[in-house]
């Protein structure tokens, strides 16, 4: 029988975990015993999403995906377990409790720890780093009822801390002593871009400058800072703040091998060969402590890979850690970043070209070698193309002869012009999933081997049996669409399950929910799903329950279930503001109606702008001010337009036979009617819907959801169209027919639609998924060859009765009010953030802008 060994691997992050995810996934277990000492109170989670915290989510959160480690036998993890160190004759660890742990393999995952500045007052209270789980309950704690904040370091995970500051209600100020933000991964004209979004949100960016100080008060906590421009001679500038987070890089944390007497490099990092092994045959290094061909790799992809590596070479394999390019695509303060390959055209006769648009604030960057093939590039704002983009550079798919027309791509389908189309063109060589470093061909070969077995062959199974999808998460767009292809292939019939937590589509949903009478999402989870729900199936069931049951969809579990804009029943705007959009019903309002909208704007700051769909939008709005400015406009006879619901927004008209000389029909009124109707009608995605009072069509009412066009004898209803990057013409339905006809067949439209699209799916889509389009639509709802049409009207009519304006009963009730606070704990106005007009005029393309002002600067 084969003697069993050990494995101690030192440090349980997210590195450490994946050897172990590796090694059972090896069966590496059935001769290895491998013991985890983790230095934190808790195992392995998910580092790169620890700002997710800021957002109210918790621990079981971060939870790491991949093999339960905790369910084999073989596997021993020890929690709150320094090690001290290693003995390389006697093959024991030693921890800082005393205790040997013997070891035929030590593998060191010991991470990183912050760079701190050696600056005076770095230790004062107030200032902190920011790393673990630890970290974030400090920073959150000490940011409670303070007001202004200093992140120093303007890379990744500075902007990372910058955003946590400001989930906090604290203004923040960010000091980067490169001239850009993120100077590793973004060139110059991207680190302009990335600027002006982050200070549009708010922020103040110092680049070029230093911290050099951190002052005590009279309290002995953080006062004030100094700065120092780089290169200015002086005392530099004084800086009143509460708070100072570090956040300015990582230093390789390599203190036990030095004690051992391990080679380490000059600049730090425990050397290791490519097999990840370092002086002493019997110790590896994985992660951000690893010097690996004099570099220290500070993402998670190239840990990942020095822990496959490790578990290959230790089963008896041959695998080498490569290292190379690190394609990197992150969302810091909602703002899009990727890099990739020779970002930077640093290799010999590279060349550049860049498409920049200020307006929208949108750079990007492609680098072309010197035989005309894609090399690099950098996204910043638009990162759409990015996985096409890094297939097109690794050479798995080809550089077109024009490489300028990839720039103008926006790919989530994995296409590019010039490219061959779709996920299925790419070679089985090419990488899916960067993270896990799962090529194509091996997410074929586990789906194949799925069917093959008959069991069930899903995204699911094949994060299960790859990895894929269960880093970063990016790639999983293209994996279920390479799942979904390659079922169909393989003449698998495929499911439309709305996600992993329930197995039904949204339309058995809404059967579901109908049939038996179900009022919330945890009564539909329990009866008919599993787990705890996500992103995709919360807001999509919240839909359904408010389509069908009403209430106010902030009521009870509600709140948690609605996405970001339902959450303050207004739209969250790029500077962190919200739009107040009341209903102007067929765009007619009264002149004191209009006054009051003047006065609102004007006492709150708010930016006006007048819509193309009759609307007033009043932009910049802060939390807090919500509740205030909506008092106001329900009191002057307005209510909530739904801008910020999958719902009706507007019916657009014309003038119709009220002032126009072309107008056949009373075009205004029946738009008013329609809105009214149908406001507040929770759908799958939203509903636009237009009237024109002629055929002269200056409601443009065949690019809408809903259309209807006036003749002499009637009115013609169109429906299915939609504006925007699809455009598509609605087409008629029923032609001539009276007002109440037409009110009918669209209230079976409608509730069709809602009953049977799938989640986000607009009518446009769903018509076209119908089978027998149109034709099948006519038979339905004009001629009710199924027999709902009574039931549809009947859904329909209950949606009328039990309307009510979702704001002006917000208004009513204190617990709903309590949502829209600056501070968690005051009710108090963030008063060191004021709205600063950019000119005289306000510029169309950008608006109003979000500056931070401190008293104490003035």
């Amino acid at each position: 029988m084969t003697a069993r060994r050990r494995m101690v691997i030192v440090g349980h992050g997210m590195v450490g975990h994946k050897l172990i995810d590796a090694m059972i996934r090896r069966g590496a277990t059935r001769v290895w015993d491998i013991v985890v000492l983790g230095e934190e109170p808790r195992g392995g989670y998910d580092r790169v999403r620890l700002s997710s915290l800021f957002d109210g989510l918790g621990i079981a959160d971060l939870a790491l995906q991949g093999v339960d480690v905790g369910s084999d036998p073989a596997v021993t993890v020890k929690a709150t377990e320094r090690v001290a160190a290693i003995d390389r004759g006697a093959r024991t660890v030693r921890t800082a409790t005393g205790r040997d742990y013997p070891y035929d393999i030590a593998v060191l995952a010991t991470g990183s720890v912050p760079f701190v500045p050696p600056v005076a007052g770095r230790d004062l209270p107030g200032s902190f780093v920011y790393r673990t789980v630890d970290d974030v309950d400090a920073i959150r704690s000490w940011a409670s009822g303070r007001q202004h904040g200093v992140v120093v370091g303007g890379g990744l995970l500075g902007l990372e801390a910058a955003g946590a500051l400001r989930s906090c209600g604290v203004a923040t100020e960010v000091v980067e002593f490169a001239p850009r933000l993120m100077p590793a991964q973004v060139d110059e004209g991207g680190g302009e871009v990335l600027r002006r979004r982050i200070e549009a949100m708010g922020l103040v960016v110092h680049t070029s400058t230093a911290l050099s100080a951190v002052l005590a008060g009279v309290d002995g906590a953080v006062e004030a800072v100094t700065l120092e421009r780089v290169g200015d001679q002086g005392d530099g500038e004084r800086l009143t703040t509460e708070m100072v987070v570090f956040a300015a890089g990582i230093r390789p944390r390599d203190d036990v091998a030095r004690s051992a007497g391990l080679e380490v490099g000059d600049r730090g990092g425990v050397v290791v060969d490519s097999a990840c092994r370092t002086s002493d045959p019997n110790i590896f290094a994985i992660g951000e402590c690893a010097l690996a061909d004099g570099r220290i790799y500070g993402l998670v992809a190239p840990g990942y890979q020095m822990a496959r590596v490790v578990a290959d070479t230790v089963c008896g394999g041959d695998a080498s850690f490569s290292g190379g390019d690190t394609p990197t695509k992150l969302k810091l303060l909602g703002v899009e970043v990727a890099s990739f390959g020779d970002a930077h055209a640093r290799a010999k006769g590279a060349a550049t070209i860049t498409f920049s648009d200020d307006v929208a604030l949108v750079h990007k960057r492609l680098v072309v070698d010197e035989a005309g093939r894609v090399s690099g590039g950098v996204l910043v704002g638009d990162a759409s193309s990015f996985d096409s983009l890094v297939r097109v550079a690794a050479g798995e798919s080809p550089t077109p002869e024009h490489p300028a027309q990839l720039l103008m791509a926006a790919g989530t389908s994995g296409s590019l012009p010039g490219t061959s189309a779709g996920v299925l063109a790419l070679p089985a060589t090419a990488t899916i999933c960067s993270c896990e470093n799962v090529s194509k061909g091996s997410i074929c070969e586990a789906i194949a081997a799925c069917v093959a077995t008959e069991a069930t062959a899903d995204v699911a199974a094949v994060k299960s049996a790859t990895a894929a999808g269960t880093g970063c998460g990016g790639c999983v767009p293209q994996l279920a669409e390479l799942v979904r292809r390659q079922l169909v292939d393989l003449g698998v019939e495929t499911t439309d399950h709305l996600c992993a937590h329930f197995p039904h589509s949204r339309r058995e949903l809404f059967d579901i929910v109908r049939a038996e009478a179900i009022a919330t999402f945890a009564d539909l989870l329990a009866r008919h799903g599993q787990g705890r729900g996500c992103e995709a199936c919360k807001p999509a069931v919240a839909s359904i329950l408010a389509s069908q049951r009403g209430g106010h969809i902030l009521d009870g579990e509600g709140a948690a279930l609605q996405d970001t804009n339902d959450h303050f029943l207004a739209n969250l705007q790029r500077d962190g503001t919200y739009s107040v959009v009341p209903r102007v019903p067929g765009g007619e309002i009264t002149p004191g109606k209009l006054i009051v909208l003047g006065q609102v704007a004007q006492e709150f700051g708010l930016y006006v702008k007048i819509t193309g769909a009759q609307r007033i939008d009043l932009l910049g709005a802060r939390v807090e001010a919500l509740p205030a400015i909506w008092a106001r406009l329900v009191d002057a006879g307005f209510e909530s337009g739904h801008a910020y619901g999958k719902a009706l927004r507007t019916v657009k008209s014309c003038v119709g036979t009220n002032w126009c000389r072309f107008g056949v029909q009373d075009s205004t009124t029946l738009a008013i009617d329609l809105e009214t109707r149908y406001r507040g009608l929770r759908s799958p995605h939203k509903i636009k819907m237009a009237v024109s009072g002629c055929a002269r069509e200056c409601a443009e009412a065949q690019s809408k959801d809903v259309g209807v066009i006036a003749t002499e004898r009637g009115w013609n209803l169109y429906v299915g169209g939609n504006g925007g990057t699809r455009p598509r013409h609605a087409e008629l339905l029923v032609s001539e027919i009276d007002t109440e006809t037409l009110t009918r067949t669209i209230d079976r439209f409608i509730m069709l639609y809602i009953r049977s699209a799938d989640r986000l799916e607009r009518t446009a889509s769903w018509i076209e998924s119908l089978e027998g389009g149109m034709d099948y639509l006519k038979t339905v709802v004009v001629d009710d060859a199924l027999g709902l049409a009574a039931e549809l009207e009947a859904d329909m009519a209950r949606h009328v009765e039990d309307y009510r304006c979702e704001w002006a009963e917000t208004l009513q009730d204190p617990v709903r009010l309590r949502k829209f606070r600056s501070f968690v704990n005051s009710d108090a106005p963030d008063t060191d953030v004021v709205m600063v007009q950019e000119r005289s005029q306000p510029r169309p393309a950008r608006g109003w802008e979000r500056v931070n002002l401190l008293a104490s600067r003035k």
